[in-house]
């Protein structure tokens, strides 16, 4: 059995600017805890293979997907299709799981 810990993993800065420690990266997927300061935001971008799913843990904030803006808080997830324009703003500090298949690449990663 494989167990990961969030208390080991490494924390790095992506291509879109937040601050994730990776849990998994398999060829099939990965999982990661992103986190963000207050008034922090991924800068808007998207994936041209890789779907994401967000999982909010704790904090609030601002989701914006495709032009449309909804307020996130716990308990909530966030299906990011491919090829969707996608941006997070923290209206407090927040940390969520990142869920993505393809694993996420830095080269699936673009930029407006």
């Amino acid at each position: 059995m494989k167990i990961a810990s969030l208390a080991s993993a490494q924390a790095f800065t992506t291509a879109d600017g937040s601050t994730i420690r990776e849990l998994w990266h398999t060829d099939a997927q990965s999982l990661a805890e992103a986190s963000l300061s207050p008034g922090q935001g991924t800068t808007r971008h998207y994936h041209a293979a890789t779907e994401e799913i967000y999982f909010l843990l704790d904090g609030r904030g601002r989701m914006e997907l495709d032009g449309e803006e909804r307020e996130v808080e716990p308990g909530d997830a966030v299906l990011i299709p491919p090829g969707a324009w996608h941006q997070i703003t923290a209206s407090e500090p927040l940390r969520f799981l990142c869920c993505c298949a393809p694993p996420y690449a830095d080269a699936d990663t673009f930029f407006e």
